[in-house]
């Protein structure tokens, strides 16, 4: 008879029937839609950059930090790692024999008239015992238990990834919050400057209506741009409310105080600039890829576990121990005892449900492809979108801030003329609005242009790098 290490090693070189892992075609363009030649060569590796580096303000540091500890979806990722790090410890364990231990001591009394024997007297009968043994092993010829605990590895690489990605969507979140946030208190200082200035408009054509120079339409009129900036006033602190709120929930906990002050909309670009590479790239530097090519290699290797279960099942039990009726005898040759012998279970009935589970894993696989092609091309798309905005957006700010000025100046005419009695207070109603237009208008594209900064570098893979 074969060795009970013979039977193992030989399991242990079992064939493998889940499908080879070929990464799919890459499903998106060789280049960047929007990107430029230097656009992919020239400039810094985003994955290379911390995010402590990144970020220029030491208030959003604070509160990216803060978030990195305090936040609760985050430590539900966390939490996760551990639950498929154990399901995959359980599922390996079981390429192994599972040798347990075991020792037990009887005493047992008989009657002669219990023991049917005429003329025996009473006898007590003592059996002490251990040993070690293993129960219903399988031995893995087809690869079926391996599968297993390669799809329950690959399922805990992706929970890894996974959770990698949602702290880069963390950081880019709460950037993002943070930037409006800054927008808006900007907004807010540039509302109350107007309405401030509009008051003052209120007051010179009461005097003038009363002075009889003008009627009560341009005192109205002053009136209703008055009550638009205070409109606009009492919705930016509406607004700024809800992103603080949303800010301490993203966050999660307490944040070190006193926080640093912030910076302008004006400083919160960085001058960084990101060499893109190329779409192939980004199969190693997104975490989200990764983890969906983990899932693949899941699906495969149940491919592989359905396919197995089509062959007989072959199990080792065995044991190995002593026995003996004294405890001074247990140990050695004559008290020795051991026993093996393999088992064989063949699917008969029940090839239907095996047929469904083959199905099942099959459909799997194709759904775990079309999830990576799709995961990838997202990426692709963020990426892309983010370059369009670092190539258009810097037009865009420029030319609104030449047209900022120029709206200042109109407006500022508008109102001298006014005074002068040279055209009615309607072409300053219409100047002073177009002015606050502009101005908002200008602080959401400087908020833009930080934002998709911001974007462009998650969508690279910047952000895992911590350094202090």
């Amino acid at each position: 008879m074969r060795s009970p290490a013979l039977l193992l090693s030989l399991a242990l070189a079992g064939c493998h029937l889940a499908p080879s892992h070929v990464r799919p075609p890459l499903p998106t363009p060789p280049v960047y839609v929007a990107a430029s030649d230097s656009a992919v060569t020239v400039g810094a590796r985003a994955i290379d950059i911390g995010w402590r580096d990144f970020f220029r303000d030491p208030r959003l540091d604070s509160l990216i930090g803060a978030a990195l500890v305090h936040n609760r979806d985050l430590a539900i990722a966390v939490a996760r790692i551990d639950v498929a790090r154990g399901f995959y410890r359980i599922q390996n364990a079981d390429r192994l024999p599972t040798l347990v231990a075991s020792a037990s001591a009887t005493r047992s009394h008989a009657g002669g008239a219990a023991a049917g024997i005429a003329g025996v007297g009473a006898t007590t009968l003592d059996r002490s015992s251990i040993g070690v043994g293993v129960s219903a092993f399988e031995l893995d010829f087809w690869g079926r238990v391996r599968s297993l605990s390669d799809a329950a590895r690959a399922e805990f690489l992706a929970t890894v990834q996974a959770q990698r990605a949602f702290r880069l969507s963390l950081i880019q979140d709460v950037a993002s919050t943070y930037l409006a946030s800054i927008e808006t208190g900007e907004g807010i200082r540039l509302a109350e400057a107007t309405m401030q200035s509009r008051r003052e408009a209120v007051r010179i054509a009461q005097v003038r209506q009363r002075a009889g120079l003008t009627s009560a339409l341009d005192f109205h009129q002053a009136e209703s741009l008055l009550t638009q900036a205070e409109a606009a006033l009492a919705g930016l602190h509406l607004t700024q409310a809800r992103l603080n709120n949303q800010l301490f929930v993203l966050v999660g906990g307490p944040v070190p105080q006193p926080l640093p002050e912030p910076l302008p909309l004006t400083q919160q670009t960085n001058p960084i600039v990101f060499a893109a590479g190329l779409p192939s790239e980004l199969l190693l530097a997104r975490p989200d890829v990764i983890a969906a090519e983990e899932r693949l290699r899941a699906a495969e290797a149940n491919i592989g576990a359905a396919r197995a279960a089509f062959f007989p099942s072959i199990s080792l039990t065995g044991a190995l121990g002593f026995a003996s009726s004294a405890l001074t005898s247990l140990v050695g040759s004559d008290g020795l005892t051991w026993s093996v012998g393999p088992s064989i279970a063949a699917p008969i009935f029940n090839r239907g449900r095996l047929r469904g589970n083959m199905t099942v894993a099959q459909a799997e696989q194709v759904i775990a492809i079309a999830d990576y092609e799709r995961t990838i091309q997202i990426a692709f798309q963020e990426v892309s979108n983010a370059l369009a905005g670092r190539r258009y957006l810097a037009d865009q700010v420029a030319a609104q801030e030449r047209g900022t000025v120029a709206q200042r100046q109109i407006a500022a005419l508008a109102r001298t003329r006014y005074l002068e009695g040279v055209v009615g207070y309607i072409e300053v109603l219409d100047a002073e609005r177009n002015l606050f237009a502009t101005e908002q208008t200008l602080l959401q594209l400087r908020r833009a242009d930080a934002d998709n900064l911001v974007a462009l570098y998650v969508a690279l893979g910047g952000g895992a790098i911590e350094r202090r």
